[in-house]
């Protein structure tokens, strides 16, 4: 027997809110050194950042676009804008932040979610941060929550010693493109044994048509340190394509704990080609939770690579891809110590002829020796049209280790549905209740300050027939 079942889109109605497109510098499309120089004067850069850019464009320039993912043929990178700076100046107070960017922030939620749950804020619109606040019990304590460019000048040797040396310019070519343009972004240092006890959230929001978003967070936790960070991102739909190529580059120390949580929601013209890292000490654990429910193309696999005896991670993420959308997402871990866990557990949705895929790289080096893994990956497909697959890799280079992996790839079973059914439940509320269980064990880890924002994206209103 067939089986049709209609689901609904996603209500982007508030993402897709549009602002005039004002700016006090844009810079020129494509890439040339001169661009570069524009940029970094703009900023007013150190030398050895101007030069690290101008290395970056080089780099970028010889390397070539990936062609064993998703399809990269309609991105032109010469029609990209990759600087613009927002009619705005930073501050550390909503009130003094232009209306109209303000009322954008307003509508997302940012400044009340600071005000109820939140230790500080960061909030980017288009190539420049436009708000930045940290309690003051925290900077009290030693931590330091800014914008990416307040710290490459007042932490310069800091920030120099770990900028781009997890994510390098060499890795592919979108790590050197942001390596030549990156702008925006936050800087996260915490002390050693300081537990920052409320999540910290940077919200990027992109506006403007035909540019790109690119950028960079570096964080670093000391040895016992705990902090939770949590990366928002949304933008209008718009008719040309826009280009999301930021870094994310974690530095977790010795016994120090990071849970890193990324509610990802670009608009349909968004090629959202994000990398993201995180360097685990001894005894260290990174968490990373991500949510990818927008953009026409992703491609984001963020690694954790455990250097230090007993470190630990565990990747959760659930991924919906509807109708236009092709998201290749998933994990990857690097088991480079003995006694190191993982774990990774993923969901993804497919509907209405929407490509959903997982790709994970699992590596164990010769040294990881009584090290522990675990794979989940599991789809579910809402219609026929709809595409979904697991593509992972393991690489073992020792053999005295624990390795488990498990992947499904399913539909919506009718029998769950007429079994529900006979239970008094209706059609509807019966997928309802499948679509709601599936994503489940991964929804519950999502931060809290998300709740409305997530029940929108996947309490889903399904109707239809099936037959």
């Amino acid at each position: 027997m067939s089986e049709k079942t209609q689901v609904e889109d996603i209500d982007r109605s508030l993402h897709d809110t549009k602002n005039e497109n004002k700016y006090r510098y844009k810079s020129e499309k494509g890439l040339t050194p001169e661009v570069i120089k524009d940029i970094s004067r703009e900023k007013d850069e150190p030398q050895w950042m101007t030069d690290f850019r101008l290395k970056s464009l080089e780099i970028y320039q010889q390397k070539e676009i990936p062609d064993w993912g998703a399809d990269l043929s309609d991105l032109n990178l010469d029609e990209i804008i990759a600087y613009i700076r927002p009619d705005a100046d930073l501050q550390s107070d909503w009130d003094e932040v232009p209306e109209e960017i303000k009322n954008t922030f307003d509508s997302l939620g940012i400044p009340e979610a600071e005000k109820k749950s939140l230790a500080g804020v960061g909030a980017q619109y288009d190539s420049e941060v436009v708000y930045h606040n940290l309690k003051e019990e925290l900077v009290e304590q030693g931590v330091i929550y800014m914008d990416m460019e307040n710290a490459i000048k007042e932490y310069e040797d800091v920030v120099k010693e770990h900028f781009m040396q997890l994510i390098t310019p060499n890795d592919h070519k979108f790590s050197a493109l942001h390596g030549a343009v990156w702008s925006g972004g936050s800087f996260v240092y915490v002390p050693a044994g300081v537990k920052v006890d409320i999540p910290l959230q940077s919200y990027f929001r992109f506006n403007a048509p035909g540019a790109g978003q690119f950028e960079h967070t570096l964080i670093i936790l000391e040895e016992g340190a705990e902090a939770h960070f949590i990366e928002g991102c949304s933008a209008p739909q718009y008719s040309i394509n826009n280009l999301h190529a930021g870094a994310v580059e974690l530095f977790v120390g010795e016994n120090a704990s990071l849970r890193y949580s990324t509610i990802e929601n670009w608009s349909r013209n968004m090629y959202n080609l994000n990398t993201k890292r995180a360097l685990v000490e001894e005894d260290g654990v990174i968490e990373w939770v991500s949510g990818s429910f927008g953009s026409k193309v992703s491609m984001l696999y963020p690694m954790s690579i455990l250097k230090g005896k007993g470190a630990r991670a565990e990747f959760t993420g659930v991924t919906f891809a509807a109708e236009g959308q092709y998201l290749d997402t998933g994990a990857q871990v690097i088991h480079a110590a003995p006694h190191t866990t993982s774990t990774v557990n993923t969901r993804s949705i497919a509907k209405g002829g929407g490509k959903a895929y997982y790709r994970g790289l699992l590596k164990a080096t010769e040294n990881a020796h009584h090290a522990k893994a675990t794979v989940s990956c599991e789809s579910l497909m809402l219609d026929n049209d709809s595409v979904s697959d697991t593509l992972p890799i393991m690489k073992l280079e020792t053999d005295d280790i624990d390795i488990g992996h498990e992947a499904k790839v399913g539909r919506i079973s009718e029998e769950s549905i007429y079994y529900l059914m006979s239970r008094g439940i209706d059609e509807e509320e019966a997928k309802a209740m499948i679509v709601r269980g599936f994503v489940e064990p991964i929804a519950k880890e999502l931060p809290l300050e998300y709740a409305v924002e997530l029940n929108n994206l996947i309490s889903l209103e399904l109707e239809g027939t099936i037959g």
